[in-house]
């Protein structure tokens, strides 16, 4: 059975892969691991930390015989391995952080702001602006596209859908 969460655990497992590497270079697999997981699990996971803590042992005592160094790699790579294996068995029985942990309240919000789009731009105003926001695109190009389309729509359309979205209780309340 495919997992639903299959192109996470693909990324996870393609890290777990490069810790066998013969050019193994603990560092960039830190630096790429970290930006995976993040993706993932948001930036405020603990598996961040455990990677960040993985470090090579120069300790004179560590680096005294060559078996030294290779026993420090190898314990590196397992601790990797090991919160790598984690962060898949969490996702293929619980699913994901970034989708589940979502309160009623941000929900809520969300929802206003789209009632607030939907109230004042016309149907296929409001299409062209969810295909802008869920495009490839850098989050620049993203915002660009976006200024530009809502200028098209007409200089009143973006102050009415930010007032509206001012006076929902939900919002105007954190003010």
């Amino acid at each position: 059975m495919e997992s639903s969460f299959s192109n996470e655990v693909k990324l996870i497992r393609g890290q777990i892969e490069k810790l066998f590497e013969k050019e193994f270079d603990l560092e960039a697999w830190k630096t790429l691991t970290i930006v995976v997981i993040e993706r993932i699990f948001g930036q405020d996971s603990s598996r961040i930390k455990q990677i960040k803590d993985l470090k090579y042992d120069y300790s004179s005592w560590a680096l005294r015989d060559a078996s030294g160094i290779e026993n420090n790699m190898d314990t590196c790579k397992k601790a990797g391995m090991e919160i790598l294996e984690a962060a898949i068995f969490e996702l293929e029985n619980f699913g994901s952080p970034t989708t589940s942990d979502v309160s009623d309240e941000k929900l809520l919000k969300v929802d206003k702001v789209i009632e607030a789009l939907e109230d004042e731009l016309k149907g296929s105003e409001y299409k062209i602006l969810k295909e802008i926001v869920s495009s490839e695109d850098t989050p620049e190009d993203k915002r660009s596209r976006l200024v530009g389309k809502l200028k098209e729509f007409g200089y009143d359309v973006s102050p009415e859908i930010l007032a509206k979205i001012l006076l929902f209780p939900e919002v105007s309340g954190e003010l």
